[in-house]
């Protein structure tokens, strides 16, 4: 039969009571919650039938980046293909099966694109809106998702009960493409209409980070707790915002502490986690901190994920944790894998020829100690860096390291441009920059004395 939902749009369900615990899954999606799928379990036990539902599950499993999970997928889409024969689905429910088949098929560019025809017939929906978000952050698409949710802006009125999520998708959206002031304003709205808007709460954290205004940001989400306590593990990275905050104060024994109970209190594989936890431990270990065991644990689940092939964003971080315990023999193999893939078809498979590899070769050379070799790699993965995924705070680890390989390398004058690229994309200098660029005048003014003939000794 043929309902229909909160948001005005048909919904194919074969039992009405299904009706409300889709709706708890779609409200508990734009909030990051943990009950997300505990909700569409229930759904799907009412009405296993639920060509959307299912689709919407494969969705879910291809964005959590494991390689198991694409066979999960390839199921939910073989399910919602079936109810979908069965049942029926309507024009949205339909899109959402085909964007899960374009996935599979290696296409997630072609998902969001689908996925963005069906949100200009159905602006009001704010699962597509979500989705589409979701993907094309996971494509490092900023202008993608921005163009997509100011697409929908207007439907969003007032009365609209989801609206203050989808200003936190666009606070976000405009933060990552640098409209700083609109995103700290649209994030802030954002949390007024939604408390348990984390994904908006963090695009404010992330212009706090962006301006350098780490004291700001660090009482912004010390005082809003509450705004991210409801979340699944989406919550250990907004922690890891705060720590961020913490290492540019230079205030290390509390970054270490957040570290230990909040960001790695659970030792979970899912590669966020472990993102969250390499890029920290190595923006330490740059600072000089001694961070003791903690890479053991990293580099131990990194090891079983070297053949995942899934998420390039990933699986640079998976090389992190590998350099970082000291685990030689398994880089190596990740680093073979990523070549391997990069010759495959597909999205994920371009981006790691163009992105991944040469950004892999560099975080390999810089744990080795061939700091010229790192920079070289990183700097020529840099310009398609954004194309692996994630924020510009996350991808910040791989200008760090680089510029970090550029000085032990003596490379003062590339390390200064870099820094100074760095600085314009970012629009204020953090304590980092700020130590960096001292430390690379100085080495220009030491070697400018080293080249002046002046001063060179006369023989007698």
């Amino acid at each position: 039969m043929t309902l229909t939902d909160r948001y005005g749009y048909p919904l194919t369900l074969s039992d009405p009571a299904a009706q409300a615990p889709w709706e708890r899954t779609v409200r508990a999606f734009l909030a990051h919650g943990a009950e997300t799928p505990t909700h569409l379990a229930e759904t799907l036990a009412l009405c296993p039938d639920f060509a959307l539902g299912h689709a919407a599950h494969g969705l879910f499993c291809l964005l959590l980046g494991r390689r198991e999970l694409v066979e999960v997928a390839r199921e939910d889409l073989g399910r919602a293909q079936a109810a979908r024969q069965c049942c029926g689905a309507g024009a949205r429910e339909a899109a959402v099966v085909e964007a899960l088949a374009d996935w599979i098929a290696g296409n997630p560019a072609r998902a969001a694109d689908r996925l963005d025809g069906a949100l200009a017939d159905h602006p009001a929906d704010p699962l597509l809106m979500k989705l589409v978000h979701a993907i094309r952050f996971a494509l490092g698409d900023a202008v993608g998702m921005r163009r997509s949710v100011e697409s929908v802006l207007s439907a969003y009125d007032k009365d609209h009960p989801e609206r203050g999520y989808l200003l936190g998708c666009r606070a976000f959206a405009l933060e990552e493409t640098g409209d700083y002031v609109a995103a700290e304003r649209s994030g802030h709205e954002a949390l007024a209409l939604a408390s348990d808007d984390a994904w908006g709460l963090h695009a404010v954290a992330h212009v706090h980070d962006m301006t350098g205004r780490a004291d700001e940001g660090r009482i912004w989400l010390e005082s809003n707790t509450a705004a991210f306590a409801h979340c699944n593990n989406f919550r250990a990275h907004v922690w890891w915002h705060l720590a961020l905050m913490y290492l540019d104060r230079g205030d290390y024994d509390r970054v270490l502490a957040l570290y230990d109970e909040d960001v790695r209190a659970e030792k979970t594989d899912d590669y966020r986690d472990i993102s969250n936890a390499a890029s920290l431990l190595v923006r330490l270990e740059i600072e000089g901190i001694n961070i003791g065991g903690r890479w053991e644990e990293l580099a131990s689940l990194s090891e079983a994920r070297v053949d995942d092939r899934c998420n390039v964003f990933a699986d640079l971080h998976y090389m992190l944790a590998l350099g970082g315990g000291d685990r030689r023999q398994a880089a190596d193999r990740m680093l073979a894998s990523m070549a391997a893939h990069a010759e495959e078809p597909g999205d994920i498979a371009r981006i790691t020829g163009t992105a991944g590899v040469p950004a892999a070769l560099g975080l390999d050379a810089y744990q080795r100690g061939n700091y010229f070799s790192a920079f070289h790699h990183l700097h020529r993965a840099r310009p398609h860096l954004f194309e692996v995924g994630g924020s510009h705070a996350q991808r910040d680890v791989f200008d760090r390291i680089a510029i970090d390989a550029a000085l032990k390398a003596g490379l003062a004058v590339e390390a200064e441009a870099l820094l100074e690229d760095r600085l314009r994309s970012r629009g204020a200098l953090d304590r980092f920059a700020a130590e960096r660029l001292e430390r690379a005048a100085g080495m220009e003014r030491a070697s400018r004395i080293m080249q002046d003939a002046r001063l060179r000794a006369v023989p007698a």
